[in-house]
């Protein structure tokens, strides 16, 4: 029987990730067309990437972009969790279903939401404005799994530290913090990844300038299918492979503590 549901399982998991595989060989044809299988490889179109200017300063945008909201909601979601957790909080239930709302609501919803809002002041195609949308679409990631590292934190250690005098930043910085880096730093990285692969939000919030990695992929497919954008998508496949196998890790190092 056991057995059975693990072979069910990697065969649910195959047929999910497969296709983004497929991606991989492609991006190392030299053909100018998408055939499978491959003819010859080359890094053909590697080199193009990175010889062309277009695609990296799509990078640039998308890597500025991406810090910036990941400081931003780490810190308002480290925040947010910490007053949720507390047991005299109020109305805490209202006030976590409006925190992840973003991950809820369809993204065009947000999307087409976040340009009216932001409209207002002028923050449409500027970079502020899309790491401002960014941010509001991260933070729920982050007071997710801040909120479950405090559910497992002693308050007795915060208590102890308090009665010894520390005034409550030192206690947070030097006592909290430690305790729950992990699933901060899990936080992080989730929110690195939903500004970094975002694309619908940054199609409304962006202008020519500020187009980021996924907008100049979009673009490209709808103007011209060119294999180079599967050496991006390669790219981006690997660096989400890279950035969940942290939050895994992570995720270990926090279960043994």
């Amino acid at each position: 029987m056991r057995a059975l549901v693990v072979a069910v399982a990697v065969a649910v998991l195959l047929f999910l990730i497969a296709p983004l595989f497929v991606i991989v060989p492609l991006s190392f044809s030299k053909d100018p067309f998408f055939t499978l299988p491959v003819q010859e490889y080359s890094l053909r179109w590697y080199g193009d990437f990175f010889g062309n200017a277009r695609w990296l300063n799509a990078i640039v945008n998308s890597a500025v972009a991406a810090v910036l909201t990941t400081v931003l909601a780490t810190t308002l979601g480290t925040l947010a969790a910490l007053g949720i957790s507390r047991p005299d909080f109020p109305a805490r239930r209202l006030i976590m279903a409006l925190l992840i709302s973003p991950m809820i609501v369809p993204i065009v919803i947000v999307a087409v939401g976040s340009y009216l809002f932001f409209g207002q002041f002028g923050l449409t195609n500027t970079r502020t404005g899309l790491v401002l949308a960014h941010t509001a679409l991260a933070t729920p990631f982050v007071v997710i799994t801040v909120t479950a590292t405090l559910s497992t934190y002693d308050t007795n250690l915060t208590r102890a530290a308090a009665s010894l005098g520390a005034p409550p930043l030192s206690v947070f910085f030097q006592v909290t913090l430690p305790n729950i880096a992990p699933g901060v730093a899990s936080g992080a990285i989730f929110a690195f990844a939903t500004s970094f692969d975002e694309v619908v939000v940054a199609l409304f919030m962006t202008a020519a300038e500020q187009r980021t990695l996924p907008v100049q992929m979009f673009s490209g497919i709808r103007d011209q299918i060119n294999p180079t954008i599967m050496a991006a998508a390669t790219m981006l496949l690997a660096l989400s492979i890279a950035l969940f196998a942290t939050v895994a890790l992570l995720a270990r190092q926090r279960g043994g503590q």
